[in-house]
C-alpha cells in the first residue's frame, strides 16, 4: 500500500453539534449528501445519524449528528445523549474533534454553549451560520476578533446555499493535522468554582479539564465509572460539600459576564435602526389570537388532505403491481402450500410494508418543509394551551393530525416531544385518531345502516355520521390523555420550551432525504415485525384440524365432480367452509359468545381477527365470507351483507350491530403495524401491551353501549 494511500484511509470522527434551529442539519446533509446512516443510540429512541464526508483527497471524516442541545446541563433525553458522547462517556462514539454550528444572528444565546465546549479542551472548529439574517438585523461581527477571542478557528457558512464549506473543510483538515499542537485555553476559571472538590478529584483523574471535573461532580451517576469510582466521587462531594446548583449558576454567570465582554469588543448592532424582519410581520398574522387559529386550522386541514391526494396514486399503483405479481406467481408456481404461502403469506405481507411507504414519505416530506419554513414551531406554540389541560403539549399536536392519514408515521413523528411522559401519552393515544385505513370499513358500514338523506339540500347524513366518527375519535383521544396523565408517573418537569424560528424558504433536498430516511427506517425495523405476524396469520387461516379440513375439501370434491357446470360457486363455497374449519374460523367460533353482546356474529369475528394485520382487510374477509367474487362490485357485497340472517331470521347488519360495530372500528386497536411500531419507539413490550388492552376495553364497552342503546 502507497503512502498516499494510506492518507486516503485515514479517517476523523467529527461530533456536529449546535443550538437547535443554528443550521445543523443542513450542513450535516451538505457535508455527506445521501452518504448517510440512521440507527439508534443505544438505550434511547433518538435517531443516530451518522455520515461519511470528503474533507480532502487525504482525509475522509465520520460526521456524527448529535441532537441540538442548548447547552452543557442537559434535562431531556435527545441532550443527554449529545451530553454523553461530548464528556466521553459513550462507549461506541468517540469523538476526536468537534463541529460546533452557531448562530450568528443569536451569537450571544449561541456562544454560552460553545465556550461550554471549548473548555472541554476538545478540539473544536466552528461554523458561523445565519450570517444573512444577522446582516438584515444589522448585526456586523467581526470573525477576526471573535476568532481570537475564542482560540478556535471560525468560519462564515450558509449550508443552504453551499457558501463557506471549502473553507470550512480545510479549517477543519488544519485542526486534524494539528491536534497535538492545539494549545490550552480556559474560558473561564473553572477551578475557582470548587478549588478543593476539583483539586482532590483530579488526582484520581489527572487526565481529565477542570470543567470536566465539575461535570464529574454534577452527573456522575450517569458516567461509565466503577462503583468503587462513583462512591468515591460522592465522598469528594460530600467532604468538600460542593452545591452542584450553586456551582452551574455561577457557571453561567461567569461565562455570560466574559461573553458580554466579547460581544463589546467583536459584534456591532445597529440598535433602534436595526430592520424589522419579515418574520415580525408574518407573526402578527399567523399568531394572531384569533386569526392565527382559523390560518393553522387551514394549514392542518390542507397538509391532512394532501396525504390522501398525494399518497393516494403511489399506493394503487404499489396496489395494482403487487396483484399483478400475486396474479403471475399463482400462474407459475405449481399448486400447492408453498405457492399459497409466497403469494398469500410472503407477498400478502410486502404488499402491506409498501403500502405504508408513500404516506410515510409524504407524510415526513411536508412536515419537514413546514418545519423548514419555520411554521411548524407556531403550529406547535397555537396549540400548547389546550393539549396541556390533557397531559400533552403543543408538539402532540403534529402527530395527532398526522394519524387521521396513518398511526405508523404519526408515532415515529412523536420523537420530536422533548418531555418523555408527553412523548408517550402521545404515542399511547395516536392510533384513536381515525387513519385512512379505516375508510374502508366506515364507508361500506355506513352504506348499509345509515339512510342515505340530506339535511338543508346539500348535508348529507351519511357524509355528518363519517365526520362524527372522525371527532369522535379525536374526543376520545384527549380524554384518555386526561385519564392516563394521572398514571404515568415521571420524575421529569414538562417544561414547552420553542424557539420560534425566522421563516425561510424550505428546502426541497433536505426534504427528499428525509423522506427516504424514514421509508428505509419502517421498511427496515417495523417490516420484520410485519412479515413475522403476517405469516403467522395466514398460517391461521390456511390450516385447521386436519380431520376438519379433509372432511370439508372431500365434500366440496364431490360436489365439483357432481356439478361441473357450477364450478366456481362451489369453489367460492369451499373457501368459505375451509376458512370457517381453519384455525381463525375456529378462533372466530370461539369468541362468538364473548362478541355476541355486541351484536357480531362469527363472520365479524373472524374478520376481527384477520383485519388485525390491517383494518381495511375487513372487507376482503367480507367478501370471502360472503362468496363474493373478485368480478362482482361492491355493491354485491352491500347486497349480500344487507340481506344477511342470523339462525332466528332476524337481520344480521341492523342498525345497532352497523353503529357499534362503526364504533369498536373507530376505538380498537386492530393494525399489527401500529403496535410493531409502538414496540420499536418505546424499546417495550410494555406499553403495545397496555395500549391493545385499554383499546380494546374501551371498544368493547362504548360499542355495547351503543348496541344497548340503539337496538
Amino acid at each position: 500500500m502507497g503512502f498516499i494511500e494510506l492518507l486516503v484511509n485515514i479517517k476523523t470522527n467529527i461530533a456536529l453539534v449546535g443550538n437547535p434551529n443554528s443550521g445543523k442539519t443542513s450542513l450535516f446533509n451538505v457535508l455527506t449528501g445521501l452518504n448517510q446512516k440512521v440507527g439508534n443510540f443505544p438505550g434511547v429512541t433518538v435517531d443516530k445519524k451518522t455520515g461519511i464526508t470528503q474533507i480532502s483527497e487525504n482525509c475522509k471524516a465520520t460526521l456524527i449528528d448529535l441532537p441540538g442541545t442548548y447547552s452543557l446541563y442537559p434535562r431531556r433525553e435527545d441532550e443527554w445523549v449529545s451530553y454523553k458522547v461530548l464528556l466521553d462517556q459513550d462507549e461506541k462514539l468517540k469523538p476526536d474533534m468537534i463541529l460546533l454550528v452557531a448562530d450568528a444572528s443569536n451569537l450571544k444565546r449561541n456562544l454560552l454553549f460553545c465556550t461550554q465546549i471549548i473548555d472541554l479542551k476538545i478540539p473544536v472548529v466552528i461554523g458561523l451560520s445565519m450570517m444573512d439574517l444577522a446582516r438584515q438585523k444589522g448585526i456586523k461581527i467581526d470573525i477576526a476578533g471573535l476568532e481570537r477571542e475564542l482560540g478556535v478557528p471560525i468560519v462564515a457558512i450558509n449550508p443552504r446555499k453551499n457558501k463557506g464549506i471549502a473553507a470550512l473543510k480545510k479549517a477543519i483538515e488544519l485542526t486534524a493535522d494539528n491536534i497535538q499542537n492545539i494549545p490550552p485555553r480556559n474560558f473561564i476559571d473553572s477551578q475557582a468554582l470548587a478549588p478543593e472538590a476539583i483539586q482532590e478529584l483530579k488526582s484520581y483523574f489527572p487526565d481529565i479539564s477542570n470543567y470536566k471535573a465539575i461535570h464529574y461532580l454534577i452527573n456522575h451517576e450517569h458516567f461509565l465509572l466503577t462503583e468503587q469510582e462513583q462512591l468515591m466521587v460522592e465522598e469528594i462531594e460530600q467532604k468538600n460539600k460542593f452545591n452542584p446548583t450553586r456551582t452551574q449558576a455561577e457557571e453561567i454567570m461567569q461565562r455570560y459576564a466574559r461573553i458580554r465582554q466579547i460581544m463589546q469588543n467583536t459584534v456591532v448592532e445597529d440598535g433602534p435602526l436595526q430592520k424589522s424582519l419579515l418574520t415580525e410581520k408574518l407573526d402578527n398574522i399567523l399568531m394572531h389570537r384569533v386569526w392565527g387559529y382559523v390560518i393553522m386550522v387551514v394549514v392542518l386541514f390542507l397538509l391532512f388532505q394532501s396525504i390522501f391526494w398525494l399518497a393516494q396514486y403511489p399506493m394503487d399503483v404499489i396496489e395494482w403491481s403487487f396483484g399483478k405479481l400475486a396474479s403471475w406467481f399463482t400462474g407459475v408456481l405449481a399448486v400447492g402450500w408453498f405457492s399459497d404461502l409466497f403469494v398469500n403469506g410472503i407477498l400478502a405481507g410486502l404488499s402491506g410494508i409498501f403500502l405504508f411507504v408513500p404516506q410515510i414519505m409524504i407524510l415526513f416530506g411536508l412536515i419537514t418543509l413546514l418545519e423548514d419554513s419555520g411554521y411548524m414551531a407556531r403550529i406547535s406554540f397555537l396549540t400548547d394551551k389546550l393539549m396541556r389541560k390533557v397531559g400533552l403539549n403543543g408538539k402532540s399536536v403534529m402527530p395527532m393530525i398526522s394519524g387521521f392519514a396513518c398511526a405508523v408515521p404519526a408515532i415515529m413523528s412523536a420523537r420530536n416531544i422533548e418531555n418523555a411522559k408527553e412523548r408517550l401519552l402521545t404515542i399511547m393515544i395516536t392510533p384513536l385518531m381515525s387513519c385512512s385505513a379505516r375508510l374502508p370499513v366506515y364507508t361500506i358500514l355506513i352504506a348499509l345502516v345509515i339512510p342515505n338523506k340530506f339535511y338543508l339540500g346539500f348535508m348529507s347524513l351519511q357524509g355528518l355520521v363519517m365526520m362524527g366518527l372522525y371527532i369522535f375519535g379525536t374526543f376520545m383521544a384527549l380524554i384518555v390523555a386526561w385519564v392516563m396523565k394521572w398514571f404515568i408517573k415521571t420524575k421529569e418537569r414538562s417544561f414547552f420550551i420553542l424557539e420560534l424560528p425566522v421563516y425561510r424558504s424550505p428546502r426541497w433536498k433536505n426534504a427528499g432525504i428525509t423522506m427516504l430516511e424514514k421509508a428505509k427506517i419502517f421498511v427496515r425495523d417495523a417490516g420484520k415485525i410485519i412479515m413475522i405476524i403476517s405469516l403467522l396469520l395466514w398460517a391461521l387461516s390456511s390450516y385447521g384440524p386436519p380431520e376438519k379440513m379433509k372432511a370439508v375439501s372431500a365434500k366440496y370434491d364431490a360436489l365439483i365432480l357432481a356439478n361441473p357446470n357450477n364450478n366456481a360457486e362451489i369453489i367460492k363455497q369451499q373457501k368459505t367452509a375451509l376458512l370457517q374449519n381453519s384455525y381463525a374460523g375456529i378462533l372466530g367460533k370461539s369468541i362468538e359468545p364473548a362478541i355476541a353482546p355486541l351484536g357480531f356474529d362469527w363472520k365479524i369475528g373472524i374478520a376481527l381477527i384477520t383485519s388485525f394485520a390491517a383494518r381495511e382487510v375487513f372487507v376482503g374477509t367480507m367478501a370471502t365470507l360472503y362468496s363474493v367474487g373478485a368480478d362482482e362490485s361492491e355493491s354485491t357485497l352491500r347486497h349480500k351483507m344487507a340481506t344477511a340472517v342470523r339462525a332466528d331470521g332476524t337481520k344480521v347488519y341492523n342498525l345497532a350491530t352497523g353503529l357499534s360495530l362503526l364504533i369498536f372500528y373507530v376505538l380498537a386497536m386492530q393494525c399489527m403495524s401500529t403496535l410493531a411500531v409502538v414496540k420499536r419507539e418505546t424499546r417495550s413490550w410494555k406499553w403495545p401491551v397496555i395500549q391493545f388492552v385499554y383499546m380494546t376495553v374501551l371498544a368493547y364497552t362504548m360499542s355495547w353501549l351503543v348496541y344497548i342503546i340503539f337496538k
